[in-house]
């Protein structure tokens, strides 16, 4: 039985930027344009009449910005994937998008190909952040003292390594010879411990404060 397209919303208050996006989404069978909107507010109301997986939002625009509209449609729409994407290198935005609920950052620069990729990845319930990003959000490594205070357990380390590097929970079940109720356990108790609400702000803190290096893999998805 066929996958049904990701259903995906594009919101910028650039016309170009917006008409961009729109061809290269032609080009995926697997994706489908339901919507475009030019600000926040627009978005919200979009998100409840089509009912996307996806939205591919701008972090700075007019009336109402990227951050706001992020936080609402993570509160009305839980199961909407939010996709921030800025040409900005400021970690400040970065970091209200991921209070905000986003579940992943891009920067504009990235190829077609990787920006499908990141859809996918999302759509799949994983996280996608560009190298760039992570580089901004990653401070120095920690010392063994300063992971120490966190508690984590060995296996949640190796847990917290698998989500940093963009793994599902099955992936992450694969990789450590787990179980998948064990990983979702472990998953949760590094939430709690970190004193996050979801994956996302776990990566964006143990990046920002160095905790863990995410290695690149090359695999194929």
């Amino acid at each position: 039985m066929k996958k049904r397209p990701i259903r995906v919303i594009i919101v910028d208050d650039h016309v170009m930027v917006r008409s961009g996006l729109r061809l290269f989404l032609l080009a995926f069978e697997d994706m489908k344009l339901v919507g475009e909107a030019a600000n926040g507010e627009e978005a919200i109301r979009l998100c409840g009449q089509e009912k996307p997986d996806v939205v591919l939002m701008d972090m700075v625009m007019p009336i109402m910005d990227g951050v706001r509209a992020t936080a609402e449609i993570s509160a009305r729409y839980p199961h909407v994937k939010v996709i921030g994407l800025t040409t900005f290198h400021e970690p400040g935005m970065i970091q209200k998008m991921v209070d905000a609920g986003a579940n992943s950052f891009l920067l504009k620069s990235i190829s077609a190909s990787e920006l499908a990729q990141a859809i996918r990845d999302v759509s799949d319930g994983k996280t996608a952040v560009s190298p760039e990003i992570q580089e901004l959000l990653k401070g120095r490594r920690s010392s063994p003292s300063q992971q120490a205070r966190y508690n984590l357990s060995q296996r949640e380390w190796e847990v917290l390594t698998g989500l940093m590097n963009g793994l599902s929970n099955a992936e992450i079940a694969r990789d450590l010879v787990i179980s998948l109720s064990t990983t979702k356990f472990h998953v949760s108790r590094i939430l709690t411990k970190l004193n996050v609400s979801s994956r996302t702000e776990a990566i964006s803190l143990a990046m920002s404060e160095g905790l863990i290096t995410p290695v690149h893999s090359n695999k194929t998805h």
